[in-house]
């Protein structure tokens, strides 16, 4: 079953990015990041008191308070990637956000050395540092006539701004610290009280974004602008589901890994196919040397 465990979850966390785009993109809703916060902890929030209630997992204010600073990395990092989404285009922001391993590649590397790192890992982390920077060339550089005419058949215009590339890349910063942390913290904690400590902090994080999208700020809420966003949320938890199911058959992780890990392709194809996303040569070409790397990163697992 891990294969198509492996399957469900790339679909998920690529449906997860496509309805996120599309709940957080209205420039106008400048708290719609706040609101996919909210979605999030609702659904994390819910998923959590099953584990803890019907699964029986073990939680407490301690576990909590070990695993926060984590937990505060993930939140901030995801919230990030949201307010990106008004910004930038779906088929630029995931490939730099799913950068993040090899940062923590990178970090390990500045730490410990190369250690047992062969050829093909390297190549796939100087691979995705490539895509990125060449991502960032390419979005500064853009002459705006040509991109006032690409972004025109998907109806959103988004600027060439440092702003635009700096949220995404945020994301991928947070991202690989909060990775690298969990690292650390999972030596003394179990993996599903940490994902339940997880799912709590997140859930506390959507009621204080709620106190003040809704009592504070007093903004009403709609179906139509908020289904895609708890649609989203949906999809975020499930792909967390399987991506632990797919991966606790070790036997097979070395390939459940990078089938997982190219999700962020799936993202790419959905921008095209739902949002009439358009870009360059020059941006695909970047986006594939990130997705290579990130694939190849996952087949070592790293």
């Amino acid at each position: 079953m891990w294969f198509w465990f492996s399957i469900i979850a790339l679909l998920c966390w690529s449906g997860s990015d496509l309805f996120s785009k599309i709940g957080c993109r209205e420039a106008d809703d400048r708290t719609a990041h706040l609101k996919m916060v909210m979605a999030v902890g609702l659904v994390m929030g819910l998923h959590a008191f099953y584990e803890v209630f019907v699964g029986g997992v073990e939680i407490s204010l301690q576990i909590i308070l070990t695993y926060l600073p984590v937990s505060l990395l993930y939140i901030l990092s995801m919230a990030m990637g949201y307010i990106g989404l008004r910004y930038i285009e779906l088929s630029i922001s995931s490939p730099i956000c799913n950068s993040s391993g090899a940062l923590v590649a990178i970090a390990t590397l500045a730490i410990s050395g190369i250690g047992d790192m062969n050829g093909w890992q390297l190549f796939a982390i100087a691979l995705v540092a490539f895509g990125v920077i060449a991502l960032g060339v390419t979005e500064a550089t853009e002459d705006e006539e040509l991109r006032a005419a690409r972004q025109k058949a998907s109806n959103y215009r988004y600027a060439k701004s440092f702003l635009a590339l700096l949220l995404p890349i945020a994301y991928c910063l947070l991202d690989a610290a909060g990775t690298f942390a969990d690292s650390l913290v999972l030596e003394t904690l179990n993996e599903d009280s940490a994902n339940v400590a997880y799912e709590l902090t997140f859930l506390t994080a959507g009621v204080i974004s709620a106190i003040y999208v809704l009592l504070i700020r007093r903004e009403r809420l709609t179906l139509r602008g908020e289904a895609p966003k708890y649609a989203g949320a949906l999809f975020e938890t499930a792909g967390q589901f399987f991506y632990i199911y797919a991966l606790a058959d070790t036997a097979h992780v070395a390939m459940a890994a990078p089938i997982i890990s190219s999700y962020c392709a799936a993202s790419v194809l959905w921008s095209r196919i739902f949002l009439k996303e358009k870009l360059s040569a020059k941006h695909y070409l970047s986006i594939l040397c990130v997705v290579i790397g990130i694939v190849i990163m996952g087949v070592f697992d790293m």
